[in-house]
């Protein structure tokens, strides 16, 4: 197992972008704070609160969707306990989440990817795939992540957006019981 890690973080060092690069950096720095937590929670609850039908019924479903996601990524993150990458970027992940294994965004961006392939428009679906994947490449490149965290972070993504899509229904049902205001 060391052997594989030593080569995970060799590989990773290698994709690292120099601080000299500051264009590229500013770049990737946007594209990794693009799917920070906040605020896609933000902005779903804005998405919630002033719409009615369909654009909140998504806002709920993504909303059921990254919650469900960050449950199973910090399981995994307080399981495991892998220290992120020496860097300089990031000092609020690397305190708020010492932890490297998965990376959240990668997976939360991935599984935006899944629920947004639900609207059924391909051109979006693959402009927030190529987003997803850039998102995870911003993480290793500003050192914030490894490889291996980055490809498993995607990993987790896929499949919490597709169990997201299959409880979404008994979650609808349940919440529209108890809570019917809020649908």
């Amino acid at each position: 197992m060391d052997e594989i890690l030593n080569k995970d973080a060799a590989l990773s060092l290698k994709l690292v972008v120099p601080e000299g690069k500051r264009a590229l950096r500013v770049v990737l720095e946007a594209l990794s704070h693009s799917c920070d937590s906040w605020y896609w929670l933000i902005g779903l609850v804005v998405v919630w609160a002033a719409s009615e039908g369909a654009p909140r019924q998504m806002a709920i479903f993504m909303a059921f969707g990254l919650a469900l996601l960050a449950a199973i990524v910090l399981a995994v993150k307080f399981l495991v306990r892998r220290p992120r990458p020496e860097g300089e970027f990031g000092q609020v992940y690397r305190v708020t989440d010492p932890h490297s294994f998965p990376s959240g965004h990668a997976a939360r961006a991935m599984a935006i990817a899944v629920m947004f392939a639900t609207l059924g428009i391909p051109w979006l679906t693959i402009l927030v795939i190529v987003w997803a994947l850039f998102v995870g490449y911003s993480r290793v490149a500003l050192a914030l992540h490894y490889v291996s965290d980055v490809i498993v972070g995607w990993l987790i993504g896929l499949i919490s957006g597709w169990i997201a899509m299959l409880l979404f229904p008994l979650f609808l049902r349940i919440v529209g019981q108890y809570f019917p205001t809020l649908l």
